[in-house]
């Protein structure tokens, strides 16, 4: 099992930006495919981002064109770029392994709002 730690998160003006990131010890982001997932209040868990070992990247149509999945060169952090944000990207943010579920993190909270 791995240990994820999500970071980042905070208050937003609709309109904004912030990035979030999320560590991992060792390589594990290099082997396996990556996810970045959010949880709104009252709604379930959704898969909202996600990278190939390869490189591919994949959005859920809520958040196309506005975010953004990345990971650094070293492979130990992993990155989500949220442009745009609207009051309804109001949620905590996880990471995992999609293919490969790790326990879950505490996530960080994104609120955006005026």
């Amino acid at each position: 099992q791995v240990q994820l730690v999500e970071s980042g998160g905070g208050l937003v003006q609709p309109g904004g930006s912030l990035r979030l990131s999320c560590a991992a010890p060792g390589n594990i982001f290099s082997r396996y495919v990556i996810g970045w997932y959010r949880q709104a209040p009252g709604k379930q868990r959704e898969l909202i981002a996600r990278m190939s070992v390869g490189g591919r990247t994949t959005y859920a149509d809520s958040v196309k064109d506005r975010f953004t999945i990345s990971r650094d060169n070293g492979q130990k952090t992993v990155y989500l770029k949220m442009n745009s944000l609207k009051p309804e990207d109001t949620a905590i943010y996880y990471c995992n392994l999609p293919l490969y579920r790790q326990p879950w993190g505490q996530g960080t909270q994104v609120t955006v709002s005026s």
